[in-house]
């Protein structure tokens, strides 16, 4: 959940400001190695980027795309030394900053990405993805406080409450938060978050839905359906319904209908813990009941069908309560009932 994906929080990629004056040729070889580092090609796209550093080694865009190369390997240590430089060079962007804090979350150091996150936000107070960010980091800091705060007193009901809301939406583990998602455009790398991912997406989810990142093309931002899941329309794609089911469980769960929410669950639902079925109903109901008002929105579903009977949906949830209001991905892996409805076998938070 965070850095999603933390939420998550995810990695920021160059912004427009970010942007600077190129040749054309460079240009193109950016856009060409962006290009590679989003099909998966890192080691392609790394050997161009090296190309435009030897001509031009301070070359911001270059060196950005480098560290985007090395987050994207795993090779943390060589991502935070490039962020960090470039903060040095070009204090004035935010996106280093980010992505640093993107990487420091992802290896549970909170304090160091809220740092980070606080930084960036001073240079560009307008940057909505390191608010974004930052709002996981405080999610991520809330729940070790919650944690705290039950060591200290476990018969505390309210903490309770809020560290079990906080771990569903955000994730339970610190480590489970990992910076997956690239969303950039051609040669401009755009801004990612960190996402709560315990593995990255089959594709790139975008960070904040932007009706023109191409990340987000041929998606909508998905709204509350009704809460009561109707038998699917004949002339209904299956992609439709599986997502008209989403929504409909997203509005019973905003209405804190505990019948209608549960309803939307397979018979075989793996609980996350691997906790009796019973037993996990029954703290479901009180999580539902215990915040006076939830609000729950889906935007920029992603329908994976598996077959005729099986689907993944990945989504970014938007989760508000008077308790407390979180921001991530999730996925629900569907199965198809006989009745022809779409019931949820599985939950993943980050992926």
């Amino acid at each position: 959940m965070l850095i999603s994906d933390m939420p998550r929080l995810s990695v920021a990629a160059l912004a427009a400001a970010f942007v600077f004056a190129s040749t054309a040729a460079r240009a193109d070889e950016l856009a060409e190695a962006s290009k590679l580092l989003r099909s998966g090609q890192h080691q392609q796209a790394m050997e161009r980027v090296d190309k435009l550093l030897a001509a031009k080694p301070r070359d911001p865009n270059a060196r950005f795309l480098k560290g985007l190369i090395y987050t994207e390997q795993g090779n943390t240590g060589e991502a935070i030394e490039i962020f960090r430089k470039l903060t040095e060079d070009y204090p004035e962007l935010p996106e280093p900053y980010n992505n640093l804090a993107v990487i420091y979350a992802s290896q549970g150091q909170y304090d160091k990405a809220r740092a980070a996150l606080e930084k960036s936000i001073r240079t560009h107070p307008s940057y909505a993805t390191a608010y974004e960010n930052l709002g996981d980091v405080y999610a991520k800091l809330a729940s070790q406080a919650y944690d705290k705060a039950l060591k200290l007193d476990s018969s505390n009901a309210g903490a309770q409450n809020k560290l079990a809301l906080v771990r569903e939406l955000v994730g339970n583990s610190p480590r489970s938060e990992t910076p997956v998602t690239v969303a950039a455009a051609e040669g401009k790398p755009g801004p990612a978050k960190l996402a709560s991912a315990k593995t990255a997406p089959a594709s790139p989810v975008p960070a904040t839905p932007a009706p023109a990142s191409p990340a987000a093309a041929g998606t909508a931002p998905a709204t509350p359906a009704t809460a009561v899941q109707a038998a699917p329309a004949a002339t209904d794609t299956e992609q439709d319904q599986v997502l008209a089911a989403v929504k409909a469980w997203a509005e019973a769960w905003s209405r804190k209908d505990a019948d209608a929410y549960l309803g939307f669950y397979a018979k075989d639902f793996r609980t996350p813990k691997g906790e009796a079925r019973d037993e996990w109903e029954k703290a479901r109901r009180q999580r539902l009941h215990a915040p006076k008002s939830i609000s729950v929105t889906i935007e920029a579903a992603r329908v994976n069908l598996k077959d005729d009977a099986s689907a993944s949906v990945t989504f970014r949830q938007d989760y508000k309560s008077d308790l407390l209001s979180s921001r991530g991905l999730k996925t629900l892996v569907m199965v198809k009932a006989e009745d022809g409805r779409w019931l949820i076998q599985q939950e993943k938070v980050g992926n």
